[in-house]
């Protein structure tokens, strides 16, 4: 895209002066409809540097949604793996202490049963600080409990970045659209395709507003 949006540069800098010199040279020629068509074709060229201003700004936009969008992915899926690792760690401490219980009945001794219990009872806190350590991390939480909660938080945030950028792509596709009508406008003198290429240029923002304010309002994929 960055390549489009480049080539869409050169192309109203190129429009921009032949319009200057197609100006200087024809002394404000009229068309075949008493049209001055010097004057039509500058602002057909304005109509483009604006349309392609827009289409910087989605693209820009776009690819930082879809780095964030990437970002969130890996944090997400970061937090799974370690929710896994202190799930599948919390399993084993409580098999562990459930299958010493088993041991009290056959403690030849108060000691053998005080040793055993005190065993139980710190495998029995060491489950439950795996289950929810809300105090860990900064305040965040490295219990699964936390984890989980801190993993979906991640998938939704990566949801909303890739619904922004689903939205400045359809942006970007109407902006590059409506440049391309409208420098067609240069080419045939056909005036209305520069309307298009305006009304296309007002679909693009609408779907940049979305974009950036309620990116889940329209579902498009």
């Amino acid at each position: 895209m960055s390549h489009g949006v480049h080539a869409v540069q050169h192309e109203v800098e190129h429009k921009i002066k032949h319009d200057e010199e197609h100006g200087h040279g024809g002394g404000g020629d009229h068309g075949r409809a008493g049209i001055d068509t010097s004057s039509i074709n500058k602002r057909v060229a304005l109509l483009i540097a604006v349309i392609a201003l827009f289409l910087a700004f989605s693209e820009t936009l776009g690819k930082s949604a879809q780095t964030s969008a990437l970002n969130h992915q890996i944090e997400a899926s970061n937090l799974w793996n370690f929710f896994q690792a202190k799930n599948i760690r919390r399993t084993a401490t409580i098999v562990a202490a459930e299958q010493t219980k088993l041991d009290l009945i056959a403690a030849a001794n108060d000691q053998q049963k005080a040793a055993i219990t005190k065993q139980v009872d710190d495998w029995t806190k060491t489950a439950a600080r795996y289950r929810s350590e809300p105090e860990a991390a900064g305040g965040k939480g490295e219990g699964t409990v936390e984890l989980a909660r801190r993993a979906v938080e991640e998938q939704h945030l990566r949801d909303t970045s890739l619904a922004k950028y689903h939205h400045y792509e359809v942006a970007s596709a109407a902006f590059q659209i409506g440049i391309v009508l409208a420098s067609a406008t240069v080419i045939t003198g056909m005036v209305a395709l520069s309307f298009l290429a305006a009304g296309l240029g007002v679909v693009g923002l609408g779907f940049m507003a979305i974009g950036l304010f309620a990116p889940h309002a329209v579902h498009l994929f």
